[in-house]
């Protein structure tokens, strides 16, 4: 099974990266992207946005904007462009398929987030050079990485349990966009904080017991990731999907 997913990893990786996003269309989109949250908000930030644990919600949310915008078109596209009852007349069991496609938009929001983490580094390095590499703390970005791994598992998971029960594309994609409002809700009141206030709350955020919140944090996305891929597990019929 190990083969036909990495099949499906690079029928949908090719389709991502090149032909849903018209090409070079798609690549001068995505260099903008890592230019904004790789280049210029780390710049804004500074050294102080490598050390505060606040940037672990700024990164938090970047796979799930990425990969929040292409899980909608896994399935409700496919069957909006009719290559659907293809891929499930293949000989590709259910499983190696929708593994495949939660692997292939996992890999691509979470490594564009990486390619944003090093620019980030290598910016802030650049503008604010004092004679040694400034890194996030070893601690919060090994946790940055977790959480914007579990982050993308997540919004994929979410995005394709969505997909195959929606009809089209379009309302997969207004489903998840209402989803990612909602959740987006706390971070935006955060970014209206005066800077004072702001400052309390990372001197409350160092005050607690940080490896128990994160501990927690991460054991909760892990319950979430699983729960959702054990439904998406559980709506994957291939005869009901050919019908619909």
């Amino acid at each position: 099974m190990l083969i036909d997913i990495l099949t499906i990893i690079q029928k949908e990786l090719k389709e991502l990266l090149f032909q849903r996003g018209q090409g070079r269309s798609s690549t001068v989109r995505l260099l903008i992207f890592v230019g904004v949250f790789g280049i210029l908000l780390p710049f804004q930030n500074g050294i102080e946005g490598l050390q505060s644990p606040a940037s672990l919600a700024f990164w938090a949310w970047i796979p799930y904007l990425l990969v929040s915008g292409v899980t909608a078109d896994t399935f409700a596209g496919e069957r909006e462009r009719h290559t659907l009852e293809t891929l499930l007349a293949s000989r590709l069991s259910d499983r190696a398929i929708l593994f495949g496609k939660l692997a292939a938009v996992v890999a691509y929001g979470w490594g564009i987030t990486l390619a944003a983490i090093l620019m980030s580094l290598v910016t802030v390095n650049l503008a604010y050079w004092q004679g040694t590499l400034t890194l996030y703390p070893p601690a919060l970005f090994a946790v940055i990485l977790t959480v914007s791994l579990l982050i993308a598992l997540f919004a994929a998971g979410l995005g394709i349990a969505i997909s195959l029960r929606s009809p089209t594309a379009r309302a997969a994609q207004q489903t998840m966009s209402v989803i990612m409002f909602v959740l987006l809700i706390p971070l935006f009141a955060l970014s209206f904080l005066p800077k004072d206030m702001l400052a309390s709350f990372d001197s409350f955020l160092l005050g607690l017991s940080l490896p128990q919140i994160m501990a927690g944090l991460i054991f909760i996305l892990l319950v979430l990731d699983v729960g959702l891929l054990a439904y998406a597990l559980s709506q994957f019929r291939r005869a009901k999907l050919i019908t619909d």
